[in-house]
């Protein structure tokens, strides 16, 4: 265990944040979820680097650590951009073009959904809802909602972050 644990002390990964969130839980029967989303909290993803060591240092088979973070989809395997634009797809979203919206990021922002620009600036999402109906058609970049969009009001959006 030791000579695992030193290699870990050789790679020039940071595993300072990790390392802090697993002495938070030490001792917590159970915490493995909580255990990723703080380190998805320190790191803004789960890099490999920090899911093997999770798994060494809680003594849980890795094969357990990755399961858990694939299955859910709250985790997130690869780098996201500081800021997360969501599109909302759903009904009332869609009859009011709900699609076009995407379209228009999708060109603004040169991305596929799903995508993170190389910058790590953005990340673009399709959600099912965001609750704002309302608004149709809504996006949401982190925690601000912008409603009754239109494509000309894309670019003017997206520049202000």
């Amino acid at each position: 265990m030791k000579e695992v644990l030193r290699c870990y002390a050789e790679d020039p990964f940071d595993y300072k944040p990790v390392e802090e969130v697993l002495v938070k839980f030490q001792g917590v029967k159970g915490a493995l979820i909580p255990i990723l989303q703080a380190v998805q909290e320190a790191y803004g993803y789960l890099p490999r680097q920090a899911l093997e060591y999770v798994s060494v240092k809680q003594k849980v088979p890795f094969s357990r650590v990755f399961g858990v973070a694939t299955f859910y989809a709250q985790f997130h395997l690869e780098p996201r951009g500081r800021y997360i634009i969501r599109v909302c797809q759903g009904t009332a979203c869609h009859v009011r073009g709900g699609a076009k919206i995407m379209q228009a990021l999708k060109d603004e922002l040169n991305l596929e959904v799903g995508g993170t620009s190389e910058d790590l600036k953005f990340t673009l999402e399709s959600v099912a809802c965001i609750g704002a109906c309302g608004l149709a058609p809504v996006i949401m970049i982190n925690n601000d909602t912008y409603g009754r969009l239109t494509t000309e009001k894309i670019a003017e959006i997206v520049r202000a972050y």
